[in-house]
């Protein structure tokens, strides 16, 4: 019989993180795909990301609400716990031999949990990996809840056994968000009009001579300061008067103030240089970056995606601290003055050479062939 494989997908990144190894699951005879979609991927407000993954042909077995308003600490807790309780129902009627969980949101230790106590072995994708907030407890966690690791490097392999996990059960795969990047072969330009394909907010630029993409997200241990850390990055933009294509905040703690901080300074300031977008298909997200001259911000793509690409980036604060990363990241405070430094430096040092630091583009497939042959436990045993 196949082994069914419940991969729970719970936010935008979340499923360009995964995207390749749902479609290696469902192209391997010996496993069956139970995609659940939950929590901000299904969310008009945050892009969507359920439309794309539809477009993209993947069955949907269950679909979770479980996101109450609020964008603050109070309002993850209680998210998480309504996740717990939703997906133990969806675990339930769908009856999976190996659950998936991705990375370190708190939706992803709602999925560790129920499944865990289910009985259900959990296969965890970027595990051992080094962040900042509460995002450093949240994957390590879920870590020690999961009976199968699926990691993105030897270095982040080496921590999930300091953790006391078992060597046999800790696989280097690469991260399937590489995948992606590595899909887009010789030609990785930009071959579409991203107003014309995805609409958004703000004025409309040619984009021939240079422009800057940035993608900024509250960090939770820090989410009262999140309105003045997007202000100082919209007036290091705004300085730089270059381009830019901006992207919406996930939903975290702060995501309120991001958003309140992104429209006020639009309405006193009105930036002609700035257009703002939801989302877009993870691809088509890919070229727009390759083609910017800079990524401004504090995602992980600006230190996973970016080092493979090549693409300069200015990481901003905390939120990625600790993470291996390429040449091509540039560190820097929250001080608008520090961000456009760093910004006119990079666009004067061009493209970095590739570093495949995070992969070689093959991790979907490889992930495949660990959840078909992987022991089925949920015994934990520590081990030093």
């Amino acid at each position: 019989m196949r082994r069914k494989i419940c991969v729970v997908v719970t936010a935008r990144p979340s499923y360009s993180r995964v995207k390749t190894a749902l479609r290696a699951i469902m192209d391997n005879p010996d496993l069956e795909l139970q995609l659940v979609v939950a929590a901000s991927a299904l969310l008009d407000r945050y892009g969507t990301a359920v439309n794309y993954i539809e477009r993209d042909g993947f069955p949907i077995a269950a679909r979770v609400y479980m996101v109450l308003e609020g964008e603050n600490p109070a309002s993850m807790a209680k998210t998480t716990g309504l996740g717990m309780l939703e997906l133990a129902t969806v675990f339930d009627n769908l009856k999976p031999d190996i659950v998936v969980t991705v990375a370190d949101r708190f939706e992803t230790l709602a999925t560790a949990v129920a499944a865990s106590y289910m009985n259900i072995p959990v296969a965890h994708i970027q595990g051992g990996e080094v962040t900042g907030s509460i995002d450093e407890k949240v994957r390590h966690a879920v870590t020690k809840l999961a009976d199968i690791h699926l990691v993105a490097t030897e270095e982040a392999a080496r921590r999930v056994t300091m953790m006391g996990e078992e060597a046999r059960k800790v696989y280097v795969t690469g991260c399937p968000s590489i995948d992606l990047a590595a899909d887009l072969g010789n030609d990785p330009y930009l071959d579409f009009n991203p107003f014309e394909r995805y609409g958004g907010v703000g004025e409309l630029h040619a984009l021939t001579n240079g422009y800057v993409v940035v993608m900024q997200h509250p960090v939770t241990t820090e989410h009262e300061k999140a309105r003045q850390h997007v202000l100082e990055t919209l007036e290091a933009i705004h300085r730089i008067d270059m381009p830019t294509l901006w992207f919406w905040p996930n939903v975290d703690a702060g995501s309120d103030g991001t958003s309140n901080g992104i429209r006020s300074y639009r309405e006193k300031h009105k930036p002609r240089n700035i257009h703002f977008f939801k989302n877009m298909e993870p691809s088509d997200f890919l070229r727009l970056l390759y083609s910017s001259k800079c990524l401004v911000g504090n995602s992980s793509v600006g230190i996973r995606e970016c080092s493979f690409l090549g693409v300069p980036v200015v990481n901003i604060g905390t939120r990625q601290a600790g993470r291996e990363r390429g040449e091509n990241v540039i560190d820097v405070g929250y001080w608008a003055a520090e961000i456009e430094d760093a910004i006119r430096q990079h666009l004067g040092n061009g493209r970095y050479p590739r570093l495949p630091l995070y992969g070689n583009g093959d991790a979907g497939k490889r992930i495949s062939e660990v959840l078909a042959t992987a022991p089925l436990e949920i015994e934990k045993r520590l081990t030093y």
